[in-house]
Order: C-alpha cells, then structure tokens, then sequence
C-alpha cells in the first residue's frame, strides 16, 4: 500500500502518525520543528486523509503498512511518534518488529481496551448529506446538530474535500472505519514487550491515560516513563503544541 506522505529536514529518522479522523496535516507544525533536525516524515494511515481505502482497519495491518513505507523510504531504523489510533499503530509497530524503532513517544494512549466513546462523530459524518451542500459553513451547520464543539467540527472538516463532480466529499473511508471501529478500541496484539526507550504523554486534561496506567503500559513496554502535559486534552499537538514539542526533543537528544 502506497501510504500519502510529506517529509522535511534531514538527519535521523522521525515518523508521525495521526489519530482517528485526522489526517498528516495535523502534524506539520511540529514535523517542521523536528525537521530542523531530523528527516520527517508524516504519513496518512490506511483510510485517511490521501492514503488507499481498504477493507481492514485493524493494528497489524496498519503496522505492517508502516514495515513497507518504512523499507520503500530506505529507512533502517527511526524514531516514532503516534498520537491516539497512531499511537497504537506505533506500539503494534514497536511490538512486531522492534530492530526497526530507535525511540517511541506515544501521545495520549494506553496500552489498554477503550470503551465505544465516538457514536455522535459517526452519526454527524454518516448523516453529513455532501451532495446537497454549497459551503462549508453548510457543512458546518449540519455537524452542528451532533457537534457542539467548534474545534472538534473544524477538525472534522479538514476531511472534507471538493468534488469536480459531486461537489463535496469525505477523504477518509467512513464505511471502513467504523466497521473497524471496535478493534480501533482494542489492545496491541504482543508477543514480547518492547524494550527500547519509550515516552508516553499525557494531556494534564485527558482521561485517556490514568496515572495508574503506567504499570500497565511498563508490561508492553518496561523502559517506559509517564510525563504530563498540563494544559492539554486529548488533542496535545493543538493544545499545547510547544509544551509538546520541547517534550519530545529533549526525549529524543538525550
């Protein structure tokens, strides 16, 4: 699979991994941080963004994408970073073939099984009527009915494309996703724990990691530390991007 990607800079090897709904872009600050010492390379996952639909969505497969993009970049060895879906695509990635990831630095995401938490973001994409609409702001209104947190819907939007023909359309695969939604949810498939140098994040206002996680997340990953981003939800890159940034820097140079 020929995954979509963009990359900056030159050095070692860093690659960054979006979350569900999200896309490349929502890493470029930051890609243009590292790139100012590092290669960086942000990829769109399977049924995102610009990447190839498919009819599986689980973490093997998005792993195993990783294991050719990685080969067809003539990358060895690189550090990896993945925020949420990401995250755990990164950890599968770790788990599975371990030569290939220097450092691991996942963002807001545990090793662990999530409760079903997206229904209103499916239900306000699967009712979004794409054809009908002239603007954006259209498409805003209708998210509006299910959504009412302006971030979230510009999020979302970033999803949506002009079509020459039927006017807008979704880049990511919908139907797919939430097919695969469940085992989005599950845990990392292992077989030995991962140990090399690894950082998981957390946002200070995001339930998604407990502090109480971290023996957990030491089982997957024994070199693990915990550190906290105050200030942030789950979506740390947007909330606290230079708090972010210096985090991963400084876990990467040492």
């Amino acid at each position: 699979m020929d995954l979509n990607f963009k990359t900056f800079g030159q050095g070692d090897p860093v690659l960054i991994l979006h979350g569900l709904f999200g896309m490349l872009d929502n890493w470029q600050t930051i890609a243009r941080q590292l790139a100012k010492n590092y290669t960086v390379f942000i990829v769109d996952q399977r049924n995102h963004g610009r990447s190839p639909h498919t009819d599986i969505h689980d973490y093997p497969s998005m792993a195993e994408d990783l294991r050719v993009f990685m080969e067809d970049q003539f990358v060895l060895k690189a550090h990896l970073i993945g925020h949420s879906m990401g995250g755990k695509t990164a950890m599968q990635l770790a788990l599975h073939y371990p030569d290939m990831i220097d450092k691991l630095v996942v963002v807001d995401i545990a090793p662990k099984t999530y409760p079903s938490g997206h229904h209103e973001i499916f239900q306000a994409l699967f009712d979004l009527d794409l054809k009908e609409v002239q603007s954006r702001k259209e498409i805003d209104q209708q998210l509006s009915a299910f959504i009412k947190e302006p971030g979230v819907r510009q999020f979302l939007m970033k999803n949506v494309a002009r079509d020459p023909d039927l006017g807008f359309r979704l880049k990511m695969n919908l139907p797919v996703i939430f097919q695969g939604y469940d085992q989005i949810l599950q845990v990392p498939e292992m077989e030995e724990p991962f140990h090399g140098e690894s950082l998981f994040i957390k946002g200070g206002d995001s339930r998604y990691i407990d502090a109480e996680d971290l023996p957990l997340i030491q089982e997957f990953f024994p070199e693990a530390r915990l550190e906290t981003i105050p200030g942030a939800g789950h979506w740390v890159h947007a909330d606290q991007p230079q708090m972010l940034l210096k985090s991963i820097q400084d876990f990467l140079e040492v």
